[in-house]
């Protein structure tokens, strides 16, 4: 098995981009010779010797030992194995704004490709590039789409255009895998959501601040919208809704008075341009933030200088919240483990698929970190079982066409995420 990933690895890693062709890819059918049956030993005995293709013989079917299985799935995925199963052709489509979302214009046709090679089911994937999120441009696609018989339709769009296609009202099946439907107003079951939801985690690592609480966000309008929201959830245990517009953005608990021990706590708000390298004025002998928790809604390498300057200040944070915007490999390279031995992550990326992430991986895509791709990942299985029928890879929740995906809480250690425990 790890010699033939080792001859395949070259093919994966300079491949260039394509667009996919009109001819079916050939197929490798293998027929099974042996008149005897072969159990779990015997099966697990050709993989220890390297006869895959008799393996292959006899595993026709999903087998009952998981890693056996995942085994037969990835062969069966890079031998581009035939199956004698005939049944209607899975069509999904791809919706990109490629100007808009850079490289999750690839990354996402890629994640959908990874998925679709590890099934037996015949599929037809295209994509349709579009020049703006404006509604013309996404009526002509849609309307191609349809034309061409697509039933399913993976976008992912940013808010404008999903916006746009919720006024469109299209009859067609969609998923966006950027989009939570929280943030949207639709009440169409044509629309499927795949993205995290930032507020609950929050939520969640709020449970674990303490007072005073202090927010640094940049200015985006994802950093404005989390900022707000921490800010405010701070100080109720209620739900926190910022649609509700006769709330005021700063919650005044003193006129609460069932809410005595809440009086004592504050909170402070940081805004960083993407220019600032240095906060010392934010940070020096500043008795207001010491001893206090601290949530970073920043990218990565905005988090690595806050993170090394609160250390070089002398803050003594109690804890350092950040939610997935900074669950990545590139944290525990780029931050000293001082900096960050007292940080706590939030994390929806829990339900790991191995033959996926390999195959993935061979397309230089990452779905273990990189929330769009495994969010995208997530849908087209979704649509994948919702044609077919077959049983989902993933057992991720749906409900009121969002996906509900779990949170857990991780520390950041040495070389790797570990699950937080108080």
């Amino acid at each position: 098995m790890k010699k033939l990933l080792f001859l395949l690895l070259p093919v994966f890693m300079f491949a260039q981009s394509f667009m996919l062709s009109n001819i079916p890819l050939p197929k490798t059918y293998i027929q099974n010779l042996d008149p005897y049956e072969c159990d779990q030993l015997c099966l697990q005995d050709f993989l220890d010797n390297d006869m895959i293709f008799s393996f292959l013989a006899h595993a026709k079917e999903k087998l009952q030992d998981e890693k056996q299985n995942e085994t037969r799935v990835m062969l069966v995925s890079i031998l581009n194995l035939g199956s004698f199963r005939t049944g209607k052709t899975f069509k999904v489509a791809i919706l990109l704004p490629y100007k808009k979302i850079g490289k999750y214009a690839s990354s996402t046709t890629n994640a959908t490709f990874a998925y679709l090679i590890t099934k037996s089911h015949p599929f037809m994937l295209k994509s349709y590039k579009i020049e703006s999120e404006e509604s013309l441009d996404i009526q002509k696609a849609l309307e191609q789409i349809q034309a061409d018989g697509f039933e399913y339709i993976i976008a992912p769009l940013t808010m404008q255009g999903a916006e746009n296609i919720a006024e469109i009202d299209p009859q067609i099946n969609i998923y966006f895998p950027t989009i939570n439907k929280n943030d949207m107003n639709t009440s169409s079951p044509f629309l499927s959501f795949g993205a995290i939801d930032y507020m609950a985690q929050s939520k969640a690592l709020l449970k674990e601040s303490v007072s005073p609480l202090v927010i640094f966000s940049d200015k985006s309008s994802v950093g404005k919208k989390l900022s707000t929201y921490q800010y405010k959830q701070f100080f109720t245990e209620d739900e926190v809704d910022l649609n509700d517009t006769d709330q005021s953005l700063y919650i005044d608990v003193t006129e609460d008075e069932n809410l005595e021990e809440e009086i004592e706590k504050k909170a402070i708000q940081y805004y960083i341009s993407k220019r600032t390298t240095n906060i010392e004025s934010h940070l020096k002998e500043n008795e207001k933030i010491v001893n206090g928790s601290f949530f970073i809604n920043t990218p990565i390498i905005k988090t690595g200088m806050i993170m090394s300057q609160l250390t070089l200040y002398d803050v003594n944070a109690t804890n350092v919240l950040s939610t997935q915007i900074n669950y990545d490999p590139l944290l525990l390279s780029m931050t000293q483990y001082n900096d960050r031995k007292n940080m706590i992550v939030a994390n929806s990326i829990t339900e790991h698929n191995n033959v996926l992430i390999e195959t993935n991986s061979l397309l230089g895509n990452n779905i273990v970190y990189d929330w769009i791709n495994y969010s995208t990942t997530v849908g087209i299985d979704y649509f994948y079982s919702l044609s077919t029928n077959e049983q989902r890879a993933y057992s991720i929740r749906v409900e009121d066409n969002q996906m509900q995906y779990t949170t857990e809480l991780l520390k950041p250690k040495a070389s790797k995420f570990v699950k937080y425990s108080q």
